[in-house]
């Protein structure tokens, strides 16, 4: 089952769920956030929920699409309570690109193991340890909150200071935090960690700033198991014509953690178990256009798309105005 959400002709949100066939309303249901918090509070899983609630009139999402009328498939009333984060170097294929970004020389001139390719080994080592044990912890990083996050369809903003406005990729675990504390996983989507990663390569420890920027995810989450072996596409048009395309690989099968490894090194921290927020945390990927040299521009759209997930993700990309802030002291 997919399910996502739309604004109607009166500016209403509406959520809707498709399963192999058409697309209709969930009755009853005003956002996906209320109806994850209704399943975590009701202890009925959210496929059972959505059954329980019925389905109403058919909407034609595709088009809904085109009309710019598809919103992140979960929001949170309050931003400031959505967190974007992510980890890296979890992709059997991502160290090759990041450990060429970062390669540094000894004294007399031999290659020396950067830390991507280190973080890389612990992964392989340890990130799928034995049902019950806890493995080694990934790369993490913070992308912002959910005045950060950008609708399908809409666009991602690269400031103005960025010297790389990329795409990256990605499959990206929706959570909800029930009223104890525990996190509830509401599903899967597509997603792009859009990234600026010539600052990242002018020194490892800008990843952080590489990092503070849009992101997007959606259309539609995936409720249910995530599939060991996703097969998609990324690319990136430019003037309607494919500038670049790329196959990307996820799912387990693909990758040097599990998701319940990476899941645990996230919620382990109490901050990010705080009662009604919700989480989308992004799992790596291991295709970059800008490992193959591509250098994007403003217009540029981005396209990432797996069958598994419904409609794709697209995104055009915009330069901000130059900003230039100073503190006043109060």
């Amino acid at each position: 089952m997919l399910i996502s959400q739309i604004l109607d002709d009166a500016d209403t949100i509406r959520v809707v769920a498709r399963s192999g066939g058409k697309t209709r309303i969930i009755n009853g249901a005003r956002s996906v956030y209320s109806l994850a918090m209704e399943a975590a509070r009701t202890g009925v899983g959210l496929a059972a929920l959505i059954e329980r609630k019925g389905l109403g009139e058919t909407i034609d999402l595709d088009a809904a699409y085109k009309r710019g009328r598809l919103l992140s498939p979960i929001n949170h009333p309050d931003p400031a309570h959505l967190h974007l984060t992510g980890t890296g170097l979890t992709h059997l294929g991502s160290a090759a690109t990041r450990d060429s970004m970062h390669k540094k020389l000894s004294t007399d001139g031999e290659e020396q193991l950067t830390d991507s390719m280190k973080m890389f080994r612990m992964g392989l080592e340890g990130g799928k340890p034995a049902k019950g044990q806890v493995g080694v912890q990934p790369e993490w990083f913070y992308k912002g909150n959910g005045t950060m996050a950008v609708a399908p369809g809409a666009a991602l903003m690269s400031p103005a200071f960025a010297k790389d406005a990329g795409e990256e990729p990605e499959v990206a675990g929706i959570y909800v935090i029930g009223d104890d504390g525990a996190p509830f996983r509401v599903g899967f989507t597509l997603s792009n960690e859009f990234s600026d990663h010539v600052t990242e390569r002018v020194n490892y420890l800008f990843l952080a700033h590489s990092k503070l920027r849009n992101a997007s995810f959606g259309p539609e989450i995936l409720i249910g198991d995530l599939p060991s072996d996703i097969r998609g596409t990324s690319r990136i048009l430019r003037d309607g014509k494919a500038l670049w395309e790329k196959p990307f690989l996820s799912g387990e099968t693909n990758m040097s953690h599990t998701i319940a490894n990476l899941e645990h090194h996230h919620f382990k921290y109490s901050a990010f178990r705080q009662p009604g927020d919700v989480h989308v945390h992004m799992f790596g990927t291991a295709t970059l256009s800008f490992a193959d040299g591509i250098k994007t521009e403003a217009g540029d759209v981005f396209e990432i798309e797996a069958g598994d997930f419904g409609l794709p993700l697209r995104n055009p990309l915009e330069i901000e105005k130059p900003v230039k802030v100073s503190v006043k002291a109060l």
